[in-house]
């Protein structure tokens, strides 16, 4: 796409909005409640939206579509997965996190909530969980600057290191500047956006194709297997293996660190099921809609993308389907898109270093100004790091998010589900499974056995670690069971 001056125009206008919100909440911010959870004052429609958005990011406009470009419907057992995992997440653990939370000690982070829940003197589950969160978010923050760094080579024809180094400059200052509340209303901004996206450019596609049965057409004629999702992109047959590995992405909701805060800030736990059906919608039509870019994006562009440059599909229809004008506005979406899960990932990861290792290990004595200065120096140092693995163009999106993905869900996943429902579960069994469910992820993603997303052995061995030593060990105290007691006790 060649620039032009309305296209320029818009992505300015864009990204000084964003950064007038960071410095807006600049002022706002008090404290390291205001900073991590925006004191828990936000609303059903912010926090829906704020998820929703961290969630899906650039692999959703990017990521998701260039695998449906190449497996067409197939493509769609990963929608399935995820909308599957995002109604369990605010159904079944989002009200009870909300209020546990509060409850114990009022939690600030994820680290935090596991430490006041077991009453943990040793700190181990304070440590152990920051130092998972940090490989791993900066794994998946390393997928939102590639995708930034495509957005920004496709639209302005820039080298992709400068690339990088424009799409990443914005996010992090609005995010070091602004914390929790600057990510959250930037979010709610991201997420309109995107939604409106997403439908938006395969409906005017299949209309300049000559309509839905013209469309479907002729995706039939490009590859008739594109609407059989249990054919993989090159002609043959799924294996189980390779069904439950696409299912097993719905699995991973349940432990990111990015999602979960956005529980832990809404303003009451009973706004939780009003949050959940604006949550669904969003979810249920904008994964539909990515799935059907990718497959519409084929005859609609006539085959002309290979390899990761797949992933482009979105943005190359967006240059082909609309004016200058429109297209600079849907680009920002993608642009929204990616801004609003990285911001996300820097926040809580940068939370982690400062609340969970910098004060616990090195300065016990840290004031709240202090600590807030150490996550706004924290956020630049974690960024630099994922930059520089995000340096290789070629690297598929929907890659490294599944690696990071898996981190998370068989890491966290099994232990939050443990600490928030099972009375029995101990201080050592929880750390047993963050333990193994992590090594599980990072030593099986090396060795790719028999083909099995990561995510599946980890989340499995995480559980099992739990259970199994949790057993073994002597029960839980009155003391560490009466919060969980009183959310039991709360109709929940």
């Amino acid at each position: 796409m060649s620039q032009n001056t309305s296209v320029v125009a818009a992505f300015i206008i864009y990204l000084s909005v964003m950064m007038v919100i960071g410095v807006y909440f600049y002022r706002r911010t008090q404290n390291m409640s205001d900073y991590i959870l925006g004191s828990r004052r936000l609303g059903a429609w912010v926090i829906s939206m704020s998820a929703e958005a961290s969630d899906m990011s650039g692999w959703m406009l990017m990521g998701l579509p260039g695998y449906a470009y190449l497996a067409g419907l197939n493509a769609g057992w990963i929608a399935l997965g995820l909308g599957l995992g995002t109604l369990a997440n605010w159904k079944f653990v989002a009200q009870r996190l909300r209020k546990y939370t509060e409850l114990a000690n009022n939690s600030l982070t994820l680290p935090d909530f596991l430490l006041n829940r077991y009453d943990d003197k040793s700190n181990l589950l304070r440590i152990v969980p920051a130092v998972f969160i940090l490989i791993f978010f900066i794994i998946y923050t390393s997928s939102s600057f590639v995708a930034g760094g495509k957005l920004f080579e496709t639209v302005f024809g820039l080298p992709y290191i400068w690339a990088l180094l424009l799409g990443a400059s914005v996010v992090i200052f609005y995010t070091s500047v602004g914390g929790f509340l600057a990510v959250v209303w930037t979010d709610f901004i991201q997420g309109i956006m995107m939604f409106c996206a997403i439908f938006l450019v395969p409906a005017m596609a299949a209309y300049a194709l000559g309509g839905v049965a013209a469309t479907e057409a002729a995706v039939r004629a490009v590859n008739p297997a594109f609407f059989e999702p249990l054919t993989k992109p090159d002609g043959s047959a799924m294996t189980f293996v390779e069904l439950i590995s696409l299912l097993g992405w719905g699995l991973g909701y349940f432990g990111q660190p990015h999602i979960l805060v956005r529980f832990m800030a809404i303003r009451t736990s009973g706004e939780i099921r009003r949050a959940t059906r604006i949550a669904m919608i969003w979810v249920v039509v904008s994964l539909a809609a990515a799935v059907l870019v990718g497959m519409v994006g084929h005859p609609f562009l006539k085959g002309e993308l290979h390899g990761a440059g797949s992933e482009t599909v979105f943005l190359l229809m967006t240059n082909e389907l609309f004016s200058p004008f429109f297209a600079s506005i849907i680009l920002s979406a993608v642009l929204a898109a990616i801004m609003s899960t990285v911001s996300s990932q820097l926040l809580v990861a940068s939370s982690a270093f400062a609340q969970d290792l910098y004060h616990t290990l090195l300065r016990k004595d840290a004031g709240e100004n202090e600590l807030v200065w150490v996550n706004r120096v924290s956020t630049f140092v974690i960024a630099a790091i994922a930059m520089a693995l995000a340096l290789n163009p070629d690297s598929f999106i929907l890659d490294i998010v599944a690696y990071a993905w898996a981190g998370f869900g068989a890491a966290f996943g099994p232990a939050i589900l443990a600490s928030l429902f099972w009375r029995r579960a101990t201080r050592n069994g929880v750390l047993a499974g963050i333990i193994v469910g992590g090594l599980t992820v990072l030593i099986w993603k090396q060795l790719a056995l028999f083909g099995l997303y990561e995510i599946i052995p980890g989340f499995f061995l995480s559980s099992l670690a739990i259970y199994v030593v949790s057993l073994l060990d002597a029960p839980p105290s009155e003391e560490v069971t009466a919060v969980f007691d009183e959310v039991e006790n709360s109709g929940i």
